[in-house]
């Protein structure tokens, strides 16, 4: 994807599918102005972010993010300090002279210690130098916006009665808690971002296990099995295979009895009175 110089709304509908599919509270996005004169960071930020489910805007130079802050009303600002026209600084301090008053998160190349000081000095929240990692920046967003209280999006996802609380990094499936690896954590994070949809093998080892993953590919399979472990004990499968391709995750049917409720109603099971 190329980066115009014209002010733009990045609107991808990928992300705003997987971000939809998660059965997230319906509130609207966090709207996020992301402001580099480098196309292919504001790529990466803009895409990283519209993944987690924000509404993005990206602007290429000083100027043009005057207008974006002044037009559109950004809830968060991700500002580069090393801007063509007009740098990062005097672009906080503009805003904030106007009135401005969401977040401003500086990214910058200069790692001094008197740039971070007056960037925070002159009304940014955080500072991250460069070259950054963008589930760093990811997170630094949502705590930006969980502690300025402007944070619009919930860290929570759910599938039927499977709940992936991301703040605490807990999952639970009804009433009971599912104690879950690392690993397996992500795989459920990432089919749950994706809920709905078919995930290639291929997909999960890269988002996952990482692109340079090297191991065998029946890692995934392994995975899969052990979530399915955990996760069916006392509901519905929510994993699908997708033979010859993949996997997805499907919340069940409404009203359909869950394998507890089943085994409950079925005569001489032991969750039968005599």
């Amino acid at each position: 994807m190329r980066i115009s110089q014209e002010n733009h709304r990045i609107r991808c509908d990928a992300a705003r599918a997987m971000h939809s599919a998660s059965s997230v509270e319906p509130v609207p996005p966090m709207h996020v102005l992301v402001v580099d004169d480098e196309p292919n960071i504001a790529e990466l930020v803009a895409l990283g972010l519209a993944y987690e489910g924000f509404d993005v805007e990206t602007v290429t130079d000083g100027r043009r993010a005057l207008r974006a802050a002044a037009e559109s009303t950004p809830d968060l600002v991700v500002l580069d300090i090393g801007l063509p026209d007009i740098d990062g600084f005097e672009v906080c301090r503009r805003i904030r002279a106007a009135g401005f008053q969401a977040p401003v998160l500086f990214l910058t190349a200069r790692g001094a210690v008197e740039d971070r000081v007056r960037g925070l000095t002159i009304g940014g929240d955080d500072y991250l130098a460069k070259p950054f990692s963008l589930d760093e920046l990811v997170a630094r967003v949502k705590a930006i916006a969980r502690r300025t209280g402007t944070g619009r999006a919930t860290s929570r996802l759910q599938c039927g009665d499977l709940v992936l609380d991301e703040d605490a990094r807990e999952v639970h499936r009804g009433a009971h808690k599912i104690v879950l690896t690392p690993t397996e954590y992500q795989l459920l994070r990432y089919l749950m971002l994706n809920q709905g949809i078919a995930l290639s093998r291929g997909q999960i080892l890269a988002h996952v296990w990482e692109y340079d993953f090297r191991g065998d590919s029946n890692v995934v399979e392994t995975y899969i099995s052990y979530l399915r472990r955990k996760l069916d004990i006392d509901g519905e499968p929510l994993i699908e295979t997708v033979r010859g391709f993949g996997y997805r995750l499907k919340a069940p049917r409404p009203g359909k009895p869950s394998a507890a409720q089943r085994r409950a109603a079925t005569p001489g099971s032991p969750g039968e009175r005599t």
